[in-house]
């Protein structure tokens, strides 16, 4: 069963709210982003309520509420937004050091009695999913250790819209995976048949919404670039303990395996050694694909599993954050 982004409905005609020129805005994790919001005209009572669509649960939070004098803000994005008001008809929401679970469809609704009416506008992060499995092998987690997993690894779980925006990016992998709202889809470019067989068509397939505690799968990651941030090769035959310590010794922290997707995708980082990281995996990113160093045709991020840590065979990947 393949599953595809739905339409949203035309919105209804606009009295006092100006239809944005773009519904989505585009950021990266650690930048300020603004969503427009701007009145034609002020009502005489009015009140301009911003909200965001949880994609967990497609609940409405509640960000900030404003009579054009007076503000109040609320949730978890208090401390990290702000209305812009560059003039008295700007309602526009200001989100400073944007996190990744910022990303999302936020809504700014003028409530003036029976003339109520919004604007709808997507945050959208620059970002990579990656699938990711324990050292246990696949399909260990339930949902709640799917998640907790991905933000070990400086990440969160992702949404549809993230896995299928990889999907046609890419991304195939035959492994079940969650992702944040509950359900459990594999992503497919090349049918074949242990992945569902060869006359399925490509498409990111999935196994719909699954009990959260009892079933198990493996689960995609996503996660952005962070400005200010580096990720760097240090070579040796170092042990886990040992890798860790040279990352500490130079001021950094031994790298997340999203950090090294991340540093992969947006700063090309292309290297043939293999590297701790922070869960005990060893991998190693390649961006121009080279006989010696996989072999393999495509760009990726290649892993040696997780080898016992008492091994002196690699390097480490070290993370130094801003």
């Amino acid at each position: 069963m393949l599953r595809q982004p739905g339409c949203a409905a035309a919105p209804p005609h606009l009295q006092y709210l100006l239809e944005p020129l773009h519904a989505a805005v585009h950021t990266r994790r650690g930048a300020t982003a603004t969503l427009p919001c701007v009145l034609r005209a002020l009502p005489r009572n009015y009140r301009v309520k911003w909200s965001k669509v949880e994609p967990a649960n497609y609940r409405e939070s509640i960000i900030i509420i404003t009579n054009g004098l007076y503000h109040k803000n609320y949730g978890p994005l208090s401390p990290r937004v702000r209305l812009r008001h560059s003039h008295r008809y700007d309602a526009s929401l200001t989100i400073t050091d944007v996190a990744l679970e910022d990303e999302g469809r936020y809504r700014c609704q003028l409530v003036n009695g029976l003339e109520d009416e919004s604007v709808s506008l997507t945050l959208h992060l620059e970002g990579i999913v990656f699938p990711y499995q324990p050292s246990n092998g696949r399909y260990k987690f339930n949902y709640h250790e799917a998640k907790r997993a991905c933000e070990q690894q400086d990440s969160r779980l992702a949404t549809y819209q993230q896995l299928y925006k990889a999907w046609t990016e890419g991304l195939d992998w035959c492994n079940a995976g969650w992702i944040l709202d509950g359900t459990v889809h594999y992503p497919i470019i090349n049918s074949r048949e242990p992945c569902g067989g060869r006359l399925l068509l490509p498409g990111v397939r999935t196994y719909g919404a699954r009990d959260k505690q009892k079933d198990r799968f493996d689960a995609f990651c996503f996660t952005s670039a962070l400005q200010g941030s580096q990720v760097y090769f240090i070579r040796g035959h170092l042990n886990f303990k040992e890798a860790g310590q040279a990352c500490r010794n130079n001021g950094a922290a031994i790298a997340k395996v999203g950090q090294l997707y991340s540093a992969w995708k947006f700063s090309q980082l292309d290297r043939c050694d293999g590297g701790w990281l922070a869960d005990g995996s060893v991998r190693y990113p390649i961006t121009t694909p080279r006989e010696r160093c996989g072999g393999l045709p495509d760009p990726g991020v290649r892993s040696f599993g997780f080898p016992s840590k008492e091994l002196r065979t690699y390097g480490t990947y070290c993370f130094a954050g801003k």
